[in-house]
């Protein structure tokens, strides 16, 4: 099994690198802070490199500051702005593993479980992302440990790019109790009673941390942070979804049952923004978000890419109508998901559309109608068997089409069915034969078609086939097959197969 590995990214001057991402051209040697309200006034958020030289330090009111520091310059500090430049370094982290989510308001965490070979290794890959993170703009401090939380702590109060292997206790055990991700009265609280370090803690007897702290909530509980911390207990990593590309919604001034008569305008405005940039989608959702704060979801799938609006428009008819709206909807949004590159087309000069374009939107509104897994087509495989040559039961919307072939029936039975000879010509079809209690004459026929067994593949002792394409008095053509020849020497006397039924 292989051991969980975190990577823990904490970005101690966010708040001033993106407000100096924002303001360019802000002289380094001119001291800035930025403000946010604290309890008694405005307090210094984060600060530039001339402003901690001065001794400057976060927390400290600005009136104190600046009494100080006169030349001072003070800003605001937009913490929307800092959530919003965290949640892009989120997404954009997912190029060292698909699993990226934020970790409180400086700091990011990366599941990088069976990753780290792909950049060199873990101390490469540390390496890497730093400097990537500095080429970005931000001063990072990281860590890589089995459990989120011995992560953190490596990564706040560690050696620099600090690694810790599967035994966490050995290598958390020299940093402080604030590792724990505790708040600062628990912190001060376990220093008064003699507990500075982790190892400190962890050599209390757990019954003693229970009657003191087994109330507590979690950012005041050390024995369950500790816990976390050494993996006794699991702390899952929820990685956001990244924001759609393609989006089009419309907030109601009023509720609605019915979002029939707002859905066009939406796949206009969805099929537009696609135009813009030349692309075409694979899926659409619909979300309905109801007043009641309950959501429903629609969605419709394309054979082929598409930002056709009528045409994705048709697929939505009469899968509204067993949605249920509550007490009403007050806000629409539609989503163009699996987008594609798609250039403009140009309709032939004959009117005809562009080929396979019908075919496509067929398939859709069959789709549609009947549901993805009601309908389905082969998938061609390498055999010369005829019922191993395609696999059936692929989704329409998966897979390319399989080429028809006229000598090749388009029903196949599955498994062939035995027919009884009744007469047979010599190295020919029979010219009388009994299938499900029909005695069927043969009128005209074409073959035979031999197909040798697959030797890599078959057992030993695997006849041939003879196939042989006929037509009865009525019209019905069918494809039959004699398994195997007289004196062959593996079996007795070559038996007949019906095998597929032409249309």
């Amino acid at each position: 099994m292989i051991e969980r590995r975190i990577v823990s990214i904490s970005l101690p001057h966010l708040a001033i690198e993106s407000w100096q991402r924002r303001n360019v051209g802000w002289p380094e040697d001119r001291p800035l802070v930025l403000a946010t309200a604290g309890p008694h006034g405005p307090i210094v958020h984060d600060m530039n490199r001339s402003a901690r030289l001065s001794g400057i330090s976060k927390g400290a009111r600005i009136v104190d500051t600046k009494a100080v520091h006169p030349a001072l310059n003070v800003a605001d500090a937009d913490h929307m702005d800092d959530s919003k430049t965290l949640l892009r370094l989120v997404h954009w982290s997912c190029r060292w593993a698909p699993w990226s989510a934020p970790d409180g308001p400086d700091g990011l965490l990366i599941d990088t479980t069976g990753a780290d070979h792909l950049f060199g290794g873990e101390v490469a890959m540390l390496k890497g992302m730093q400097a990537l993170f500095a080429r970005a703009g931000f001063s990072v401090r990281l860590a890589i440990a089995p459990t989120r939380g011995a992560a953190w702590g490596l990564a706040r109060l560690g050696p620099e790019r600090a690694i810790c292997g599967s035994e966490i206790l050995p290598c958390l055990a020299p940093l402080p109790v604030a590792a724990l991700r505790l708040d600062p009265q628990t912190v001060l609280l376990l220093r008064r009673l003699g507990l500075k370090t982790i190892a400190d803690l962890a050599a209390i007897p757990r019954l003693a941390l229970m009657r003191r702290f087994g109330r507590a909530n979690l950012a005041e509980n050390p024995l369950t942070r500790l816990d976390q911390m050494l993996g006794r207990l699991p702390e899952p990593l929820d990685a956001p979804e990244p924001p759609p590309r393609f989006l089009a919604e419309r907030r109601l001034a009023e509720a609605v049952m019915d979002p029939s008569d707002w859905l066009p305008g939406l796949m206009r405005d969805l099929c537009a923004l696609l135009a813009g940039q030349d692309q075409g989608c694979r899926r659409v959702r619909l979300s309905l978000f109801r007043v009641d704060g309950e959501r429903r979801e629609v969605s419709v799938t394309t054979a082929s890419p598409t930002r056709d609006a009528d045409h994705l428009l048709r697929l939505f008819a009469g899968r509204l109508d067993n949605v249920d709206p509550g007490f009403g909807l007050d806000l629409l949004r539609l989503v163009a998901e699996a987008v594609e590159p798609l250039a403009a087309a140009q309709p032939g000069l004959d009117g005809e559309g562009v080929e396979g374009l019908e075919l496509a939107r067929l398939v859709d509104r069959l789709t549609a109608r009947f549901g993805t897994g009601a309908i389905s087509r082969p998938l061609p495989r390498e055999s010369h068997l005829p019922e191993r040559a395609e696999t059936p039961g692929a989704p329409l919307t998966d897979t390319p089409a399989l080429p028809a072939r006229a000598d090749r029936p388009l029903r196949l039975l599955t498994p062939p069915e035995e027919i009884r000879v009744i007469y047979a010509i010599p190295e020919g079809p029979p010219a009388l034969f009994i299938w499900r209690r029909q005695t069927l004459r043969v009128a005209r026929h074409a073959g035979p078609e031999r197909i040798a067994p697959e030797w890599w593949r078959d057992r030993s002792g695997t006849r041939l086939r003879d196939y042989f394409r006929i037509e009865d008095p009525t019209g019905l053509r069918l494809w039959i097959y004699r398994e195997g020849l007289a004196h062959d020497g593996r079996g007795g006397t070559p038996r007949w197969f019906l095998h597929g039924i032409f249309a």
